[in-house]
C-alpha cells in the first residue's frame, strides 16, 4: 500500500539569506522526498521561515521597518535558492501565519488544560532589563567579562574564548548590546511547560531510547546516545551538577514580536515553544488550500511524521518538541533525521573571515547545481556527522563520476545506434557464437534492491557508490567487446546492435537510479535522448526503451576556473549595504551576478541581426526557428548566407510578427546540435527572475538605423 507522509526541514530563521548548511539539508530531505514518490508513496514536503523573537524585532527596528515587512523582505529572497537547486517544497509558509498563531495557542491550552494534571505553570524569575530601551535582554544580547576566563565582550549564555557556559547574571560588568546601559536585575512571572513531571520524563525516556512502529529505532545511535545524558544527574565540565530534566521557560515579555499567550497580557511564547508548531501549520495551510481536511488528515494512524535538522537543534526536536505534541494529545514524529554540519575546505563557514560558499554566488558562475547535490549525496550518509565541501575533491568527483562514468556511457553507445540502426534499440537476443550477453543490464537490474533500501535508509553515500561501480561495468563492458571494431565487419553488426543496446539500457536503469539527486538531468536524459517528456519512473525498471535518438550533450565538466572565481574573496561591502537589505531588493526577480572587467565583456560578440524568416518547430512548444542575416554576404551562388538559430520564446511570438524586426545575436556562441537542428548562436530576451508569477519574453530590438552586422560595444 502507498505510504502517507509528511516530511519537514528546520525553520530557517528569518533574518538573513541563506547559507550553503541550508542548501545542504533541503538536498538531503529533497532527495528523499523524490525517492518516496518514485516508489508511489504520498508526501506532503513543506517548510515556512522562523518570523519571531527579539532578534528579528530589533533588526527590523534598525532598518526601520515593521517586523512584518521585515520578514516578508527576506522571504521575497528565498525563491532564487530554492528554484536554483531543484528543491521543491509544496508549500512555503510563515510562522507568523494565522495558522500558526491559532495552532500554537490551542496547544499550549491543551498543556495547561491536561486531564491528568495541568503541564504549564508559573514562576518568578529575574532577569536582566534594559532601561534605556524599556525591555527584558534575551542572553544574546547581553555581554560582559566572562567569568571564567576573563574575556571581555562576551555573550551572555556561553564565552566563545574558553566555552564556558553560565548564566547572564554571572557576566562581569554586564551591558546591553543593544544600549550600552548598565542592565539591571528585574522580577518577572513566566511560564514554564513541567518537562520535569514524571509523565514527561517517563515519555521521553521510551520515546528517544525505543524504536518506531516499524521495529527500527527513532533515533540515530549517536542522537541516542547523546539524549540519554539528558536524563540522568552528571557533573558538567565547569564543575556544576546538571539534575535530569528541567522545566523550560516558555513565555518572553513585552515588547516582543510573537504570539500572545491566551489569557496573559503583555505576554509572549518563546519563538522556541511557537517554531516547530509551523511545521503543522504549513501543512494546514497547504491541506486548506486543496480543500482537505487537517484534523482527519492527522488523525489517520498510518500518517508517518519525519523531520530532517541539524544537530545543533537536537535537544528542541527530540525532547521539548515530542513533548509538547504528546501531551496535548497529538501525534508524535516517527523519526528525527539528524545531520552534521558542513565545513568548506576543511574551515567552518565565517562570513568575517570570508571562509564558505555562497550559494547564489555558484549560480551566477553558470555552475551546475545537480554538481553540488551530486557531490552533496556522495557525501551524505544516515549518520549525524559533519562533511566537508573540498574544491579539488568536488571537481575530480564531479568529472570522473558523472562525466568520464555515466554521461560517457550515453555518448559512446548513442552514436552507433544511430549511426548503424536508425535508433532502434535490439529486440534480438545475443547472436550465436557471440559472447555478448545482457550483463550490465543484468547487474544494474540486480542492484535495484540495494539501491532502493539505501535511498530509503538516507544512506545516499552508499547509493552514489553503487551506481557508480555499475557504471564503471558497463564502461568495461564496452570497452572489452571494441564496438568500434565491430562496426568495421558488417558480419557483426548484429553483435555490435546487441552491445551498445546493452550500454544504452543500463544507462537508463542508471539514469532511473540517479532521478532523486539529478532530476533535472535525468528529465533531460530522458527526453533529449529517449524521447520522453516525463520524469523517469520506477516503474520503468521494468519497461525499458526501444528506441532512441540523436545524442545531446548533459553536462559540462566542472573546471578550475570556476572554482577559483567561486571562493574569490568578495569585495568589501559599505556598512549601509546589509544583507538584509541586499535580499529585499532584487531587480526583477535575480540579484546582480558578480562583477567582471571589460576583457570579460569582450570575449562576447553581439551582433545586429534581421529576422528574415520565422517559423514553429514541429514537436516542441517552446521554440521558434529563426532564420537571420549577420550581415556576413552572400555565398558563391549569390545566396545571402544566414544563421540558423532556435530560441526559446514561443510563448510570447507568433511566427509571423518577428519577420522583419532586428535583434540582438551572440555571434560568436559555439554552435548547439539541438533534436530539432543545429543552432548558431544566441538571440537576446528580457524576463524576469519569476516567470510564473511574471510571465513574458521580450526580444531586444536596437533603434532605427541598425543594421545586419553592426557590433554591439
Amino acid at each position: 500500500m502507498p505510504r502517507q507522509l509528511f516530511v519537514t526541514t528546520a525553520l530557517p530563521y528569518a533574518n538573513a539569506n541563506f547559507h550553503i548548511g541550508h542548501i545542504m539539508e533541503y538536498t538531503q530531505a529533497g532527495i528523499w522526498v523524490r525517492f518516496q514518490r518514485m516508489q508511489g508513496h504520498e508526501v506532503n514536503f513543506v517548510c515556512a521561515d522562523d518570523a519571531h523573537g527579539a532578534p528579528i524585532m530589533i533588526a527590523a527596528e534598525k532598518a526601520g521597518k515593521t517586523p512584518q515587512q521585515f520578514v516578508a523582505d527576506i522571504a521575497a529572497g528565498r525563491e532564487p535558492y530554492l528554484k536554483g537547486f531543484h528543491i521543491e517544497f509544496d508549500n512555503w509558509s510563515s510562522t507568523d501565519s494565522p495558522e500558526n498563531h491559532a495552532l500554537a495557542r490551542q496547544i499550549y491550552r491543551d498543556l495547561r488544560d491536561n486531564k491528568d494534571g495541568s503541564l504549564i505553570e508559573t514562576k518568578t524569575v529575574e532577569q536582566f532589563f534594559d532601561a534605556e530601551k524599556n525591555m527584558f535582554l534575551p542572553d544574546r544580547f547581553i555581554k560582559g567579562e566572562c567569568p571564567k576566563c576573563h574575556s571581555a565582550d562576551q555573550y551572555g549564555d556561553n564565552c566563545e574564548n574558553c566555552g564556558a557556559v553560565y548564566a547572564p547574571t554571572d557576566l562581569i560588568n554586564p551591558y546591553s548590546a543593544l544600549s550600552g546601559a548598565k542592565p539591571v536585575l528585574k522580577s518577572s512571572e513566566h511560564f514554564f511547560f513541567k518537562l520535569s513531571d514524571p509523565r514527561c520524563v517517563e515519555f521521553l525516556e521510551k520515546w528517544t531510547q525505543g524504536d518506531d512502529e516499524f521495529g527500527k529505532p527513532r533515533l540515530q545511535p549517536e542522537v541516542t546516545n547523546k539524549v540519554k545524558e539528558w536524563f540522568s544527574v552528571r557533573t558538567n565540565p565547569d564543575g556544576s551538577k546538571s539534575e535530569g530534566l528541567a522545566d523550560w521557560d516558555i513565555s518572553r515579555d513585552a515588547p516582543y514580536f510573537g504570539i500572545e499567550i491566551p489569557d496573559a497580557p503583555g505576554k509572549y511564547f518563546y519563538v522556541w515553544l511557537d517554531a516547530p508548531v509551523g511545521y503543522l501549520a504549513s501543512l494546514k495551510n497547504l491541506l486548506d488550500k486543496r480543500g482537505v481536511d487537517y484534523d482527519a488528515y492527522m488523525a489517520n494512524p498510518a500518517l508517518e511524521q519525519y523531520h530532517f535538522i541539524g544537530k545543533d537543534i537536537v535537544t528542541f526536536h527530540t525532547l521539548f518538541w515530542p513533548a509538547m505534541l504528546k501531551f496535548s494529545g497529538r501525534k508524535t514524529p516517527n523519526n528525527i533525521f539528524v545531520h552534521g554540519f558542513l565545513t568548506v575546505n576543511n574551515d567552518k563557514m565565517s562570513k568575517s573571515r570570508g571562509t564558505g560558499l555562497d550559494p547564489l554566488k555558484y549560480l551566477s558562475l553558470g555552475m551546475n547545481p545537480e554538481w553540488l547535490r551530486y557531490y552533496l549525496a556522495a557525501k551524505l550518509s544516515a549518520r549525524n556527522e559533519d562533511i566537508d565541501f573540498n574544491a579539488e575533491d568536488f571537481m575530480a568527483r564531479v568529472n570522473s563520476d558523472l562525466i568520464g562514468k555515466y554521461v560517457n556511457i550515453a555518448s559512446r553507445a548513442a552514436n552507433f545506434i544511430n549511426k548503424y540502426f536508425a535508433g532502434k534499440l535490439s529486440t534480438t537476443n545475443t547472436p550465436s557464437g557471440t559472447t555478448t550477453a545482457k550483463g550490465p543490464v543484468q547487474a544494474a537490474w540486480r542492484s535495484a534492491a540495494e539501491i532502493r533500501d539505501a535511498f530509503e535508509t538516507r544512506e545516499f553515500s552508499k547509493a552514489t557508490r553503487e551506481i557508480m561501480r555499475l557504471a564503471d561495468e558497463v564502461n568495461s563492458y564496452f570497452d572489452r567487446f571494441k564496438p568500434w571494431q565491430l562496426a568495421k565487419d558488417a558480419t557483426r553488426h548484429a553483435e555490435l546492435h546487441e552491445v551498445c543496446t546493452n550500454c544504452i539500457r543500463a544507462f537508463q536503469i542508471l539514469t532511473i537510479y540517479l532521478t532523486p539527486i539529478l532530476p533535472n538531468l535525468a528529465k533531460q536524459a530522458y527526453s533529449t535522448l529517449f524521447g520522453l517528456e516525463r520524469d523517469p519512473a520506477w516503474n520503468d525498471l521494468k519497461n525499458l526503451a526501444t528506441n532512441i535518438q540523436p545524442y545531446q550533450h548533459l553536462m559540462q565538466r566542472v573546471t578550475s576556473e570556476q572554482l577559483e572565481a567561486l571562493f574569490e574573496p568578495a569585495a568589501p561591502v559599505e556598512p549601509a549595504q546589509s544583507a538584509i537589505q541586499s535580499a529585499a531588493f532584487v531587480p526583477s526577480g535575480e540579484t546582480i551576478t558578480p562583477t567582471i572587467t571589460i576583457d570579460d565583456f569582450a570575449k562576447i560578440d553581439l551582433r545586429i541581426a534581421k529576422i528574415v524568416n520565422c517559423e514553429a518547430v514541429e514537436g516542441s512548444t517552446k521554440l521558434l526557428r529563426l532564420t537571420l542575416d549577420v550581415g556576413e554576404g552572400s555565398d558563391a551562388k549569390g545566396n545571402l548566407k544566414t544563421r540558423n538559430v532556435f530560441s526559446g520564446i514561443a510563448s510570447s511570438y507568433k511566427p509571423q510578427d518577428l519577420i522583419g524586426k532586428h535583434t540582438v545575436l551572440v555571434a560568436n556562441l559555439a554552435p548547439r546540435k539541438m533534436k530539432f537542428g543545429i543552432s548558431e548562436g544566441m538571440v537576446l530576451a528580457a524576463s524576469h527572475g519569476d516567470e510564473k508569477a511574471n510571465p513574458g519574453i521580450y526580444v531586444l530590438e536596437p533603434t532605427e538605423g541598425a543594421q545586419p552586422g553592426m557590433r554591439v560595444r
